[in-house]
C-alpha cells in the first residue's frame, strides 16, 4: 500500500492510543505483522513540549519508517506549529486527530469535538497541510462517524478533508456519543471509501481474522486499523494477514516466543521510562498478555504487587515457564475455562 512517498508493508496497522501505543509497543507489533503504526496523540500546546510525557511520546529511536506522529488540538496554528515541531523531530507522517472520545480531549474541544464544528476542523486540515506539504510530508486524519446518532457528518468532512489535501483518511465506526460502547458500524466507512479517491481505513471492533475479512468486504477499505485487539496480542496481525491470504488460521504461537516476545517489550518498555516508572505502566501490558491465560488473573494480583524491574521480569519467566510446561502452544480460552461465565469475565 502507497501512503505519500512511502511503501507499507501491508494494509493492517497499529491504532494510536493514549498510554498504550508507545514506541516499545509500536516497535513490537510492527514486529508481529503490523505494517504501519501511529503514535499516541501529542499535545500541540508548546508550553508541554518540553514535558517527560511528551518527550517520550515523541520518542521514535529504533522504530522502523515511517514514523507516524498523530497531533491534537483545537487551533489551526498551533497545530501546524506542532507538526513542524514533530517533524523536526523525525516524524514522516502526520495525523491529525479528529477521534478521541476521552472527555478530557473533547471537554477542551480537540478530538472527536472537532467534528462538531466542520469549518473550524477544515482550518485545522489546510493549516497542517500548508505546513507539512512543502516538506514532502503527508497528512492523515483520524475521526469517528460523527457526534452522536443525529451528527453523522463523516462523509461530509471526509469529502472536505480530501479537498483540503489529506492524503489518507481512517473512519472508527463509532461516534463520540458512544465512546467504545456498543457496536462499531461501518456503513459510513462504505459510504465515505466510495465517495472518496485517497485510501480509506476502517477501525473498530475489529478483534479476529473472520472479522478483519468481513470488514474489508463490507466496507472496501484500502486497510484496516486495529486498537483494543491487540492489547495482549500483538500478534494478531499476522494472524489476520495469514487468513485473508490463505483463508487458513495460524495455530496459536509457541508459549515459549509469547514470553520472549513480552521480555523483549518489558526491557524496552524500562529502557524508555526508566525502571521505575516502566514497571508500573508495563503493568497493564503483562495484564492483558495474561488475562486469559490459566492462571492469568493470580498471576496479575501477584505482579501488580511488585516494584522493581528484575522482580517483574522474574515473575513472567516464572509464569510463562510453568505454563510451556503444560502447553508448548499458547492456549486459547475455551480450552480451559470452566464455562461461560468466566469466558465473559475473562473477555
Amino acid at each position: 500500500m502507497q501512503l505519500g512517498p512511502y511503501t507499507l508493508p501491508n494494509a493492517l496497522f497499529v491504532a494510536p492510543m493514549a498510554g498504550v501505543t508507545d514506541r516499545p509497543f509500536r516497535k513490537l507489533c510492527k514486529q508481529l505483522g503490523a505494517g504501519y503504526a501511529v503514535s499516541e496523540m501529542v499535545t500541540s500546546r508548546k508550553d508541554l513540549w518540553q514535558s517527560l510525557k511528551t518527550s517520550r511520546r515523541a520518542n521514535h529511536e529504533g522504530e522502523s519508517a515511517p514514523i507516524a506522529v498523530q497531533i491534537a488540538g483545537t487551533e489551526p496554528l498551533m497545530m501546524a506549529e506542532a507538526a513542524a515541531y514533530n517533524i523536526d523531530r523525525g516524524a514522516q507522517i502526520i495525523d491529525i486527530n479528529m477521534g478521541c472520545p476521552a472527555k478530557k480531549v473533547c471537554n477542551k474541544w480537540a478530538g472527536s469535538a472537532l467534528m462538531r464544528d466542520e469549518l473550524g476542523a477544515l482550518a485545522i486540515v489546510e493549516a497542517v497541510v500548508a505546513a507539512c506539504a512543502p516538506r514532502g510530508v503527508p497528512v492523515t486524519l483520524k475521526m469517528r462517524t460523527g457526534w452522536c446518532d443525529t451528527e453523522r457528518n463523516a462523509l461530509a468532512l471526509a469529502r472536505a478533508a480530501e479537498s483540503a489535501g489529506i492524503a489518507m483518511l481512517t473512519i472508527h465506526g463509532r461516534t463520540r456519543e458512544q465512546g467504545y460502547k456498543g457496536f462499531a458500524e461501518h456503513d459510513t466507512v462504505a459510504a465515505v471509501k466510495a465517495a472518496l479517491r485517497i485510501p480509506v481505513v476502517a477501525n473498530g471492533d475489529i478483534d479476529s481474522p473472520e472479522k478483519a475479512a468481513d470488514v474489508l468486504k463490507h466496507t472496501g477499505a484500502d486497510a484496516l486499523m486495529i486498537g483494543r485487539a491487540a492489547q495482549g496480542r500483538p500478534w494478531i496481525f499476522r494472524e489476520i494477514s495469514h487468513f485473508l491470504a490463505t483463508g487458513q488460521h495460524l495455530p496459536p504461537p509457541p508459549t515459549r516466543d509469547v514470553q520472549r516476545w513480552l521480555t523483549e517489550h518489558l526491557l524496552d518498555h524500562y529502557q524508555l521510562y526508566g525502571e521505575e516508572a516502566g514497571v508500573r505502566s508495563a503493568r497493564k501490558h503483562i495484564g492483558w498478555a495474561v488475562r486469559s491465560l490459566p492462571g492469568g488473573e493470580a498471576f496479575r494480583a501477584v505482579m501488580n504487587t511488585l516494584d522493581d524491574g528484575q522482580a517483574q521480569l522474574g515473575a513472567v519467566r516464572t509464569f510463562f515457564d510453568d505454563l510451556a510446561d503444560t502447553h508448548p502452544l499458547l492456549p486459547s480460552l475455551p480450552a480451559w475455562a470452566a464455562n461461560q461465565d468466566l469466558i465473559e469475565q475473562q473477555a
